[in-house]
């Protein structure tokens, strides 16, 4: 025997044989059950075709299936146990409401015309169905409508739980890395220090040779040497990799640019003259504001011309990427958060710069001024404020719970929706019953009414065409209706139930009484 585990697609099959049967149990049963009639197996064979149709159409048009179902419940009575079902997979299975509303509504103004108009069914029959519809249909399909938004926040509670494991193992690979180069600088930048300072004195030492002055001397330089690049590791160690090619310049990206089919000017002279000598921290952040700029018009200004400068002065480099307005708007995607230029604005205040990006003439403008010399070194900058024992703050604009901005956001929003299909799914039922409760109370009351003192004023032994009695009599309830009685209601909110019993013999009044509601 094969005890291997059904594929997804049998058991979909599998799920969908056996709701078609728990669904035509009913209708079999109805139609097999004596006596029969000749034409109990074509009705059977139509209605059991019905229901195999909806739901084959469920899983991919649950609102058509809950119109077929409706549609069979004309040819058999029983198809009626379909419809809640089929409200309930539409709810769950589609997650537009309008089409719904508008499904249902067509249904109850068909129904209303036929029954009332075409058919002149009875008002209480007509409440009936119209009954039926709003707790076999819509109620079904408002709590399928619940699940769904259940399910919504559930899976984004899922992701908002996954993303805080990536950032919790994010900021333990970051503290770590802040370990590290926090012990390199209090170790090896004070041991390397000491050296710098003792070969120093070693080099005016009274007494030296010349050669060993000179060596003293080559070898202060080089203690100065290991300690600047002990900064610039320390820097790496402390802020996040970057993609940047080995050798790269900023020549090269507005070459790359060019390629892709930007216009792009290189302005302020050449640009391997101002990068000349700068240091690595610096002139690697100048790197990063220029491309981040061109990413940005490529994205946001396609078209326009992109001009770039880098102007170096004596203490500082300047670089400018400025771009007039796009001729034909930014291109499709989703919606920026800014998060790339919070990142490059962290990353030039590092070197001890500042940038400024923003509109210039319609168009955007972005500018980094950079430090040369006695700029911040990436191991003076001051931690972050509000992580306990120095962990680096998690990458993003901190939201709810600590999560970025825009995941807090989509959590608050599958939050309110499921607050609202909550209230919509026990208020519009109620709400749906009142308003049919108002129709059919003016239909049912139309010239059926007879007032307390018309009732007062009846006499037995009168004839009955000289009572004045309203032209329309209620249905009789369902015990204590008797041959030649008559039945009126009081106009008795909302379902205008017959109020009192009129009985006539040889066309006179003979017993008049008021039925205990």
């Amino acid at each position: 025997m094969d005890l291997r585990p059904l594929s997804s697609t049998a058991r979909a099959r599998a799920g969908y044989l056996l709701l078609w049967a728990v669904l035509a149990a009913p209708v079999t049963y109805a139609r097999l059950t004596p006596p029969w009639r000749p034409h109990e197996v074509p009705l059977l064979a139509g209605a059991l075709a019905l229901l195999g149709l909806a739901v084959a159409l469920g899983r991919r048009r649950p609102l058509v299936a809950v119109l077929v179902v409706v549609a069979g419940s004309l040819v058999d009575g029983n198809v009626v146990f379909a419809i809640p079902v089929f409200g309930f997979l539409a709810g769950l299975r589609d997650a537009r409401a309008t089409p719904a509303a508008a499904v249902f509504a067509a249904i109850a103004v068909t129904g209303t015309v036929l029954n009332l108009g075409l058919l002149d069914t009875e008002p209480a029959v007509w409440f009936q169905l119209a009954s039926v519809l709003l707790f076999a249909g819509v109620f079904p399909w408002l709590l399928g409508r619940l699940r769904r938004q259940h399910r919504a926040l559930a899976e984004a509670g899922r992701r908002h739980a996954e993303r805080e494991r990536r950032s919790a193992a994010e900021r333990v690979r970051l503290r770590e890395r802040a370990r590290i180069a926090q012990d390199m600088h209090d170790s090896l930048g004070h041991d390397l220090s000491l050296i710098a300072l003792r070969a120093g004195a070693l080099e005016l030492a009274a007494g030296l040779s010349p050669a060993h002055r000179t060596e003293a001397g080559e070898l202060r330089a080089s203690v100065a040497a290991a300690t600047e690049r002990l900064h610039e590791v320390i820097g790496v160690l402390r802020e996040e990799p970057t993609r940047r090619p080995p050798g790269e310049t900023v020549a090269d990206l507005v070459d790359g640019a060019r390629d892709a089919g930007m216009t792009v000017r290189l302005g302020g002279g050449p640009a391997a003259d101002a990068l000349a000598g700068l240091p690595p921290l610096v002139a690697h952040a100048v790197h990063r504001v220029v491309r981040e700029a061109l990413t940005n018009a490529a994205r946001y200004a396609p078209g326009a011309p992109v001009t770039v400068t880098v102007a170096r002065a004596a203490d500082s480099v300047t670089v400018e990427v400025v771009n007039p307005p796009a001729p034909a708007g930014p291109l499709a995607g989703p919606v920026s958060h800014g998060s790339g230029l919070l990142a490059l604005r962290e990353r030039v205040r590092l070197t001890g710069g500042a940038l400024d990006a923003g509109p210039r003439d319609g168009g955007w403008a972005v500018t980094a001024r950079l430090p040369v010399a006695d700029g911040a070194s990436p191991d003076d900058s001051p931690p972050d404020e509000g992580c306990p024992d120095g962990d680096p703050a998690p990458v993003g604009v901190p939201g709810e719970g600590g999560w970025p901005a825009d995941e807090a956001r989509r959590l608050r929003e599958a939050r309110r929706r499921v607050r609202r299909s909550v209230l919509v799914a026990f208020g519009a039922p109620a709400g749906l019953a009142m308003v049919l409760a108002l129709v059919y109370y003016p239909l049912a009351t139309a010239g059926a009414v007879l007032d307390r003192p018309g009732y007062d004023r009846l006499r037995l032994g009168e004839p009955r065409d000289t009572l004045g009695l309203p032209r329309r009599q209620a249905d009789p309830p369902p015990r204590g209706a008797a041959p030649g009685c008559e039945f009126y209601t009081d106009g008795n909110f909302p379902f205008a139930a017959p109020a009192w019993r009129l009985c006539f013999r040889d066309g006179r009044l003979v017993s008049k009484e008021r039925i205990a509601s």
